[in-house]
């Protein structure tokens, strides 16, 4: 897992109903890198209710997606949490870390261009997916030369998923008005424009700090 000085900073972390399941995760024979694999497991469904609203399911299959998508997120809170605070970090978890991420964000962000139905929208996924991975690729990259990690957005991963998340569960209302998905179609051209900014102030951030050494 990472350590503290490249550990992404979340407020969350300090609430003591996650720092309590943490603590009995940790008392247990459950390991950090099981937790980082289960949230590529949670992401894989969350694009599966995609895929089936894609084929024409039911709009409920929206709230599969939020749900989904935000148990992955506990679960990339609780494995660092687990490494770290319960004392199990291993040689092998950044790999666990960072692997289940890269593709889990493309896996969601591609899956929800296709549900949109709308012309473009499967492109739109691809690109975003692409640019989600591009900014993680830009962050180890500052690391790998003497940068601080930077995870500052205005979509890195935790905004680009409440995104996604906000526009899944209001879309299953969105039905009483169109039919097409466009709450969705406009999300991704929101996190589109976000990675783009995102990756934009990370770079100028590593150069600014590489050039002042």
């Amino acid at each position: 897992m990472q350590n503290n000085n490249q550990r992404r900073p979340l407020k969350v972390r300090s609430l003591g109903a996650f720092q309590q399941l943490a603590q009995q995760l940790s008392k247990t024979t459950i390991t950090p890198n099981q937790i980082s694999l289960l949230s590529l497991v949670f992401a894989t469904a969350a694009a599966a209710c995609f895929w089936l609203l894609a084929a024409g399911g039911s709009v409920f299959w929206f709230w599969g997606v939020a749900l989904c998508i935000q148990l992955r997120l506990v679960c990339n809170l609780l494995d660092g949490m687990v490494a770290i605070e319960g004392g199990k970090t291993t040689q092998s978890g950044e790999l666990f870390n960072e692997i289940p991420d890269r593709i889990a964000d493309p896996l969601i962000l591609v899956s929800a261009g296709y549900a949109t139905q709308l012309t473009g929208g499967m492109e739109l996924g691809w690109v975003a997916g692409l640019l989600a991975v591009f900014t993680a690729y830009l962050r180890s990259l500052a690391v790998s030369i003497g940068a601080p990690a930077d995870f500052r957005g205005p979509m890195a991963k935790q905004q680009r998923m409440a995104v996604i998340t906000l526009a899944a569960v209001i879309s299953v209302f969105e039905t009483w008005f169109w039919h097409e998905h466009w709450l969705l179609f406009y999300a991704l051209i929101l996190i589109v424009l976000g990675s783009i900014w995102t990756s934009i102030r990370r770079t100028l951030a590593a150069y600014r700090y590489l050039e002042a050494r």
